[in-house]
């Protein structure tokens, strides 16, 4: 199997959501992260939490395996978008340094699936 730019810009940014999503859970993070949903607007915020975790976790491991690329590719931006709406839009742009919490690296995950996208065969 040849190994190509697209591919490590896919498995990077897969594993970067699967370890978001565990992170989530063995920290104990997806009870806050209902009410917080709920606080946006949605009803049920952690079912949505639940969600939203196992599909960073299944849905990260299967982009790195290159299945479902495009759906998934397509989702991990609509998720990341509202994370800078919700988030870390009035954080800034910087996530540290002159800034924190911004929105420096989810622009940066949004450009590598558009890349992924771009880049499927």
């Amino acid at each position: 199997m040849k190994i190509s730019s697209i591919m490590v810009v896919r498995v990077a940014v897969a594993a970067m959501f699967v370890i978001h999503g565990v992170m989530r859970i063995v920290e104990n993070a997806v009870g806050p992260f209902g009410p917080f949903l709920e606080s946006q607007g949605l009803p049920f915020g952690l079912a949505w939490a639940w969600a939203v975790t196992l599909i960073e976790i299944v849905g990260g491991v299967m982009l790195a395996l290159g299945r479902y690329t495009a759906p998934l590719a397509a989702y991990f931006i609509f998720q990341t978008a509202l994370g800078i709406w919700w988030v870390h839009w009035k954080a800034g742009w910087f996530v540290v340094g002159l800034g924190r919490n911004g929105m420096e690296y989810s622009v940066l995950i949004i450009a590598c699936l558009i890349a992924v996208l771009l880049g499927k065969k």
